[in-house]
């Protein structure tokens, strides 16, 4: 099988509200909770070992990384909210550096807004997702560390997360970075996002 991206590259990071991403290029953002798996994900969704970050610390990425798939899009990886072992000035520079992403960038095409299938939603992530609604850029959502789940386990997650939304299936994955769960739904998912524009 073909590798979903044949060339994967870090081109840049921005730390301050208002500074312009390294390219003006199609661009998805994938954001979450400090500790849900989103550099995991990242990196499996990328077929790279090592390309974003991971660590046994929430809150190690404190900038917005962007990636370069293919010459044809950036991903975005934000900053992961809510709890982490980070500097207090550090968090609160946060928020204000990914509203200002989310609202003036014109490139941005979706966010994938991923939710740990064992905890479900937490007042951070329904912030989230509210501020995102007004914004009305569109947002699949992601539910990670699906194979720390049974069956019935990922299913029940993922009934909750469609129920408390009010979103349909296909706004859905089920996704495991461990075991390559879902990953390439999200990749042709990404890819019709891209297209589409």
């Amino acid at each position: 099988m073909p590798p979903r991206a044949r060339q994967v590259e870090f081109v840049g990071a921005i730390g301050q509200p208002g500074q312009p991403p390294p390219a003006r290029l199609p661009q998805v953002a994938i954001a979450g909770r400090s500790n849900v798996g989103k550099s995991s994900l990242i990196n499996r969704l990328l077929e790279r070992k090592a390309l974003a970050r991971i660590s046994k610390r929430p809150g190690r990425t404190q900038e917005i990384n962007f990636f370069r798939v293919d010459g044809r899009f950036l991903i975005a990886d934000l900053p992961g909210y809510g709890f982490a072992r980070a500097p207090r000035e550090v968090r609160e520079r946060w928020g204000p550096l990914i509203e200002t992403y989310l609202a003036e960038t014109p490139e941005l095409l979706g966010i994938v807004l991923l939710v740990d299938a064992r905890r479900g939603l937490g007042a951070d992530d329904r912030a989230m997702v509210e501020y995102v609604a007004d914004t009305g850029i569109p947002v699949l959502f992601a539910l990670t560390k699906t194979d720390k789940l049974n069956r019935a386990g990922r299913a029940g997650a993922l009934a909750s997360l469609r129920g408390e939304l009010g979103i349909d299936e296909d706004q859905t994955v089920v996704t495991s970075a461990k075991t390559g769960a879902g990953i390439s739904t999200l990749w042709k998912s990404l890819l019709a996002l891209v297209d589409a524009d």
